[in-house]
């Protein structure tokens, strides 16, 4: 037989135990995925009959994201703010590498799926001993060996093994997209609740820098009063008290307001002495909500997506260790020359191959397969469980962001009545006092009235944004009414 038909005997030899070994991969015994069942309420019980205006379910294509939600605030601050976040939040950064990592898992798993194809060479000197004579010359014999060598070996995926791993390589990288998704928008959230906060704490500041102006106006009339006689000295231990607190309030805003900035800093990924944010005027908006079905929340949440992911991992892994039942197969196949000259080896004298089938059976572990197949199912149902809490967890994270998105826009209305009144109020008693009808302990009641209740509306204003927030994280990341 010549080298050719040697040649062509080996390929049809190798091609026949391929086909076989791929008609046999078609046995597989990872169980049928299917999404684990959850409650899907029709509607969200906080929208039934008492949205307030500007409220309306959405339409299915209004729940896609659109694009960067928080421009629905209209902050250019916070748009650039957020532009920082994509590229410098460490956490973000972390998940966007544990996606790479487990893109790269996929792939080695898919080359399992191939041959393995090697190159190998070598050469050998060899030598017999010989005596040697008193004049040091010695005898023996040497001789030289050269081989070059192309190999291959492959596992076919007869039970269904190495796809399964693929699957659930798969799965996690799915999972480890939604957790990416997931870190984004959760250091989205966070900076813009810190921002709106820190806006907050500006707008508290701005009153008591009036109140307090306020205040040393009131104590230099009130020591006057006193200088001539018409007041007790202790309507001027009352103007200094109310002027030291209110000095001693914004002091204590000054230090919340230095936790929101340094918190903001770490959250764009600068170090806080780094890192400023010039008061600036408020803009107080607060966007309407056009709020999904509850089963298109399942669609949106990375949160859920990725605890579903993980259901189809765990399901991918029964496949897995299922397969230990049965005889793990390997083919092998070699080709090339081995010769003692290095002219030699590439004569068709010299060419040698072989073609190998191995199989290997586990008789008996104790009961290992089994206990492995168990605790694979067993994880599935953790996974399960999990999936479904996630999904329990977001409907009730929506609908409490709801009920307080709609408690808080009236509160804010009832707020302003009060703070409106409390300025009137204010103002009369003061007049009063000038005018000494009214003790100064009825003006402390009346200022101390009035400045809870504006600072009251601030922070309901401040509490409706970060709420609003917190909603737009509880639907999953954002609405836009536009089409693409």
């Amino acid at each position: 037989m010549n080298h050719t038909m040697r040649t062509t005997v080996i390929l049809r030899s190798l091609t026949h135990a391929l086909l076989a070994a791929a008609v046999l991969s078609g046995c597989a015994f990872t169980p049928a995925y299917e999404r684990p069942t959850t409650p899907r309420p029709a509607a969200f019980k906080e929208l039934q009959g008492s949205a307030p205006a500007g409220w309306a379910p959405a339409a299915p294509a209004d729940a896609l994201e659109r694009g960067p939600w928080w421009n629905l605030f209209s902050d250019p601050v916070l748009d650039g703010l957020m532009g920082q976040v994509e590229v410098s939040n460490q956490n973000v950064a972390a998940a966007v590498a544990a996606y790479a990592q487990a893109r790269a898992v996929v792939a080695e798993q898919r080359a399992a799926l191939f041959p393995t194809v090697t190159l190998t060479g070598g050469a050998n000197r060899n030598g017999s001993g010989g005596g040697s004579n008193n004049a040091g010359n010695g005898s023996g014999r040497t001789s030289n060996s050269y081989r070059l060598n192309i190999g291959s070996t492959w596992e076919p995926d007869v039970w269904g093994r190495l796809r399964a791993g693929v699957s659930a390589a798969q799965a996690n990288a799915q999972a480890s997209a939604a957790d990416l998704a997931s870190a984004r928008l959760s250091a989205q959230g966070e900076l813009a609740a810190d921002y709106f906060s820190l806006r907050s704490v500006d707008a508290q500041r701005a009153l008591l820098a009036t109140t307090i102006e306020g205040y040393q106006r009131v104590l230099k009339i009130t020591q006057n009063r006193f200088d001539v006689g018409i007041v007790p000295h202790s309507d001027v231990y009352q103007a200094q008290t109310q002027l030291a607190s209110a000095q001693s309030d914004d002091l204590a805003l000054a230090r919340q307001r230095a936790q929101y900035e340094h918190a903001i800093a770490v959250l764009v990924g600068k170090a806080p002495a780094d890192f400023a944010l010039a008061p600036v005027p408020w803009n107080v908006t607060v966007p309407d909500v056009p709020v999904g079905v509850p089963s298109a929340l399942l669609e949106r949440r990375p949160d859920i997506a990725a605890a579903e992911r993980a259901v189809a991992a765990s399901n991918a892994q029964i496949g897995i260790v299922r397969s230990a039942y049965f005889p793990q197969i390997g083919l092998t196949a070699s080709y090339g020359p081995a010769a003692s000259a290095i002219g030699d080896l590439f004569k068709a004298s010299s060419m040698a191959w072989a073609l190998g089938l191995s199989a290997t059976e586990t008789i008996f572990n104790g009961g290992a397969n089994r206990a492995a197949v168990q605790g694979a199912t067993a994880a599935r149902e953790q996974a399960v469980a999990r999936y479904r809490q996630t999904v329990l967890a977001a409907f009730a994270d929506v609908e409490d962001q709801l009920a307080a998105t709609r408690v808080l826009a009236r509160q804010q209305d009832l707020l302003r009545v009060a703070s409106e009144a409390a300025d009137k109020v204010e103002e009369q008693v003061l007049n009063r006092y000038k005018a000494g009808q009214v003790s100064y302990s009825e003006v402390v009641q009346a200022q101390v009235t009035a400045l809870n209740a504006r600072r009251a509306l601030v922070q309901a204003q401040g509490n409706r944004q970060t709420t609003a927030v917190a909603l737009i994280q509880s639907l999953g990341g954002g609405w836009h009414a536009g089409q693409e």
